[in-house]
């Protein structure tokens, strides 16, 4: 017999009527897979834990979406998966249970994802995304181009400590506040000092 959860058959029932067929299936694959697998409700939805988590699913008004976890790293046929994202959960849509993958084909994956928690293996971090660099506005390009130590301070910074100056002067919404800070930022580069420098310990 599945160990199942009061409050994933809560969710199941109180899901719209089109979803319950598609959740009850994903559910059963799920434990057909795994069957010593732990329900429980994470951020609001089903989720289904062994040796870490291997996959979710969640009803929405129109669509049920299931994910499965590591899915970088599981062999599915050619479409069944959706590509993982950054956090690398593939999720996969149902509107209803034509749009499903066949059931053997469900728990293969979910096995698949059970193994590879069995054996401890780590799913791949995603490569975190590079935020394009800012442009210097003209007024501060100006501002350090009469403060040499300024400009220089500013030159050496990481680009995250430019773009802390940046952001805070390019917020500022009334002129004369966006002169206040330049002002103020030359000052303190001329010092050597990072935007936030207050909140640093010496």
């Amino acid at each position: 017999m599945p160990t199942t959860l009061d409050r994933v058959d809560a969710y199941v029932e109180a899901a719209p009527p089109f979803a319950q067929p598609i959740l009850r299936r994903l559910r059963a694959a799920f434990h057909r897979a795994c069957p010593r697998l732990v329900e429980t409700i994470k951020w609001g939805v089903p989720h289904f834990e062994h040796h870490g988590i291997l996959g979710s699913m969640a009803a929405f008004q129109r669509h049920v979406a299931f994910g499965l976890w590591k899915a970088r790293l599981v062999k599915a046929p050619p479409g069944v998966l959706a590509k993982a994202g950054v956090s690398n959960l593939s999720a996969l849509k149902a509107a209803t249970l034509k749009d499903l993958p066949p059931a053997a084909v469900l728990v293969d994956l979910i096995r698949q994802v059970a193994r590879l928690n069995e054996a401890g293996v780590k799913a791949p971090r995603a490569p975190a995304a590079k935020k394009a660099p800012r442009r210097v506005p003209a007024d501060l390009k100006a501002a350090l181009a009469a403060a040499p130590a300024a400009k220089a301070t500013f030159a050496a910074f990481a680009p995250s400590h430019q773009r802390e100056y940046l952001e805070w002067i390019t917020e500022a919404r009334k002129p004369e506040t966006r002169a206040r800070r330049i002002a103020q930022a030359v000052a303190w580069m001329a010092e050597g000092k990072p935007r936030h420098w207050r909140y640093r310990r010496s």
